[in-house]
């Protein structure tokens, strides 16, 4: 394995709210609210992100060089001045897709166990 890749899997698997973090940021910036609620309705409401859990996990994403702060906003009229946008890295793509491919091989796993997937 690669350094970068020895890296990539130091952070796996990931923490169930990370992972809906990053998985919230894959389809472009936002801001904590935004994550909030995008978890919530793609989870159909079985996970929720309370504002001190998330923010925490933002601060250690941060921390982790998985996710940075945007300095891009939308126009004034449709944007709160207070809210903080945040965005994927690089390191943070690599690590979100190393998880969904991780979650996939269990899922398959799953599927040959119970018989429903032929090798």
């Amino acid at each position: 394995m690669t350094m970068t890749e020895t890296s990539i899997q130091a952070f796996l698997p990931l923490k169930t709210q990370w992972f809906h973090i990053l998985l919230s940021l894959a389809g472009g910036e936002q801001h904590g609210y935004g994550i909030m609620q995008e978890v919530l309705d793609r989870t159909s409401g079985k996970v929720r992100l309370w504002p001190a859990t998330l923010y925490g996990s933002i601060k250690r994403l941060i921390e982790a060089n998985l996710i940075e702060e945007s300095d891009e906003r939308p126009s004034p009229e449709l944007d709160d001045a207070r809210r903080r946008y945040y965005r994927l890295s690089a390191l943070g793509q690599r690590v979100l897709d190393a998880e969904c491919d991780r979650l996939q091989e269990l899922v398959r796993a799953i599927q040959i166990t119970r018989g429903t997937v032929m090798e």
